[in-house]
């Protein structure tokens, strides 16, 4: 009787697994990416009970609670004049489309003072953006400023 032999694969290193784990990581390196920026300076935001989530490419604009200005993750000292000219260098470097569609996020620490958030706001406004935001850490408790979830806003 004549023995079928069963037909060999050739060895070989098997690459989809290897494309799955190359992917992921890939992934994973995007997703932590933009949080990085996020912990460059240290500033504890305020909270806010209706703080929504940020998307796309924003400019960043901080105040620490010194005072201190950073637009862009660029350190730009206490005075005015050097807040409006790097807040007014970005917008130069941007079309008038661009800079009709630029989101600023303006992430203030808590204990900034009222008017250094004023000054960034005037800055802003003064070198052309108009969508300006403010940044918030989420509150754990509920306000009774806050809608509640299950209400309903028509009413």
């Amino acid at each position: 009787m004549a023995r079928v032999r069963a037909a060999r694969r050739e060895p070989g290193i098997e690459i989809t697994p290897l494309i799955d784990v190359v992917f992921l990581l890939l992934i994973f390196f995007m997703v932590s990416a933009n949080f990085v920026q996020n912990r460059v300076i240290d500033v504890s935001l305020p909270e806010s009970h209706s703080a929504l989530a940020g998307s796309g490419e924003t400019l960043q604009i901080t105040v620490t609670a010194a005072g201190d200005y950073w637009v862009a993750g660029q350190r730009v000292g206490r005075d005015i004049e050097s807040l409006v000219s790097a807040v007014k260098h970005q917008a130069q470097m941007l079309t008038p489309d661009q800079l009709a569609k630029q989101s600023v996020d303006v992430r203030a620490d808590a204990d900034a003072t009222h008017q250094s958030v004023i000054r960034v706001l005037d800055a802003c406004a003064t070198a052309g953006f108009v969508q300006v935001s403010l940044a918030t850490a989420m509150s754990g408790r509920m306000s009774e400023f806050a809608p509640s979830p299950n209400s309903d806003p028509n009413q």
